[in-house]
Protein backbone atom coordinates (compact mmCIF):
# COMPACT_ATOMS: atom_id res chain seq x y z
CA UNK A 1 0.00 0.00 0.00
CA UNK A 2 1.16 3.73 -1.16
CA UNK A 3 0.69 6.30 1.99
CA UNK A 4 1.37 9.56 2.06
CA UNK A 5 1.67 11.41 5.43
CA UNK A 6 0.69 15.50 5.95
CA UNK A 7 2.03 16.42 9.22
CA UNK A 8 0.21 19.33 10.83
CA UNK A 9 0.05 18.78 14.59
CA UNK A 10 2.03 19.78 16.82
CA UNK A 11 2.64 16.16 17.65
CA UNK A 12 4.39 15.42 15.30
CA UNK A 13 7.26 15.54 16.26
CA UNK A 14 6.82 12.61 18.43
CA UNK A 15 4.87 10.71 15.85
CA UNK A 16 7.96 10.55 13.40
CA UNK A 17 10.93 10.76 15.42
CA UNK A 18 9.83 7.41 17.97
CA UNK A 19 7.52 5.47 15.69
CA UNK A 20 7.34 6.47 11.92
CA UNK A 21 10.87 7.15 11.07
CA UNK A 22 12.62 4.60 13.23
CA UNK A 23 10.33 2.12 11.36
CA UNK A 24 11.33 3.04 8.43
CA UNK A 25 14.57 2.78 8.77
CA UNK A 26 14.16 -0.84 10.29
CA UNK A 27 12.31 -1.53 6.87
CA UNK A 28 9.25 -2.84 9.31
CA UNK A 29 6.42 0.16 8.79
CA UNK A 30 4.32 -1.96 6.27
CA UNK A 31 3.41 0.41 4.04
CA UNK A 32 5.13 2.34 0.95
CA UNK A 33 5.67 5.55 2.37
CA UNK A 34 5.57 7.83 -1.03
CA UNK A 35 5.58 10.79 0.46
CA UNK A 36 5.62 13.47 3.53
CA UNK A 37 4.37 16.76 3.36
CA UNK A 38 5.20 19.28 6.59
CA UNK A 39 3.29 22.11 7.52
CA UNK A 40 3.33 25.27 9.76
CA UNK A 41 6.30 24.92 12.84
CA UNK A 42 6.75 21.18 11.08
CA UNK A 43 8.57 22.62 8.71
CA UNK A 44 11.21 23.16 10.81
CA UNK A 45 11.42 19.55 11.19
CA UNK A 46 13.44 19.28 7.38
CA UNK A 47 15.85 21.79 8.23
CA UNK A 48 19.33 20.75 7.03
CA UNK A 49 20.24 21.41 10.91
CA UNK A 50 17.94 18.72 12.30
CA UNK A 51 18.78 15.22 13.35
CA UNK A 52 15.72 14.29 12.35
CA UNK A 53 15.44 16.06 8.75
CA UNK A 54 18.71 14.47 7.80
CA UNK A 55 17.20 11.07 9.34
CA UNK A 56 14.12 11.49 6.93
CA UNK A 57 16.19 13.25 3.99
CA UNK A 58 18.31 9.73 4.34
CA UNK A 59 14.78 7.82 3.63
CA UNK A 60 14.22 9.90 0.65
CA UNK A 61 17.71 9.00 -0.75
CA UNK A 62 17.39 5.32 -0.31
CA UNK A 63 13.85 5.10 -1.02
CA UNK A 64 13.05 7.93 -3.10
CA UNK A 65 10.10 9.09 -1.11
CA UNK A 66 8.99 12.79 -1.47
CA UNK A 67 9.47 14.95 1.18
CA UNK A 68 8.15 18.72 0.63
CA UNK A 69 7.48 21.69 2.90
CA UNK A 70 4.62 24.02 2.89
CA UNK A 71 5.84 26.83 0.96
CA UNK A 72 4.17 29.51 2.61
CA UNK A 73 4.96 28.02 6.19
CA UNK A 74 8.47 27.99 5.15
CA UNK A 75 8.91 31.78 4.15
CA UNK A 76 6.67 32.65 6.86
CA UNK A 77 9.51 30.64 9.33
CA UNK A 78 12.90 32.14 6.83
CA UNK A 79 13.88 28.66 6.34
CA UNK A 80 13.13 28.07 2.21
CA UNK A 81 16.68 28.02 1.49
CA UNK A 82 17.72 26.26 4.34
CA UNK A 83 15.95 22.59 4.14
CA UNK A 84 17.52 18.98 3.34
CA UNK A 85 18.40 18.65 0.06
CA UNK A 86 15.42 16.22 -0.89
CA UNK A 87 13.25 18.77 0.74
CA UNK A 88 11.47 20.78 -1.58
CA UNK A 89 8.71 23.56 -0.91
CA UNK A 90 5.24 23.80 -2.73
CA UNK A 91 1.64 24.46 -2.23
CA UNK A 92 -1.06 22.11 -2.42
CA UNK A 93 -1.49 21.57 -6.37
CA UNK A 94 2.60 20.77 -5.90
CA UNK A 95 1.90 18.12 -3.25
CA UNK A 96 -0.59 16.64 -5.40
CA UNK A 97 1.27 16.55 -8.90
CA UNK A 98 4.28 15.34 -6.60
CA UNK A 99 2.35 12.55 -5.71
CA UNK A 100 0.68 11.41 -8.80
CA UNK A 101 4.03 11.28 -10.50
CA UNK A 102 4.92 8.10 -8.20
CA UNK A 103 1.70 6.43 -9.09
CA UNK A 104 -0.75 7.82 -7.21
CA UNK A 105 -1.38 7.01 -3.40
CA UNK A 106 -3.74 4.14 -1.98
CA UNK A 107 -3.80 6.49 1.36
CA UNK A 108 -3.52 10.29 2.37
CA UNK A 109 -2.57 10.14 6.67
CA UNK A 110 -2.79 13.69 7.96
CA UNK A 111 -1.26 13.58 11.80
Amino acid sequence: MKVAYIFESPRSFDILAMMIVPQLEDNRHGANVVGMFFMFDNTLLIEKNNPLGQRINALAEKTGMMVMGCDQCCYQRNIADSLVSKAGIGCFPDLYSALGSVGGVDQAITL
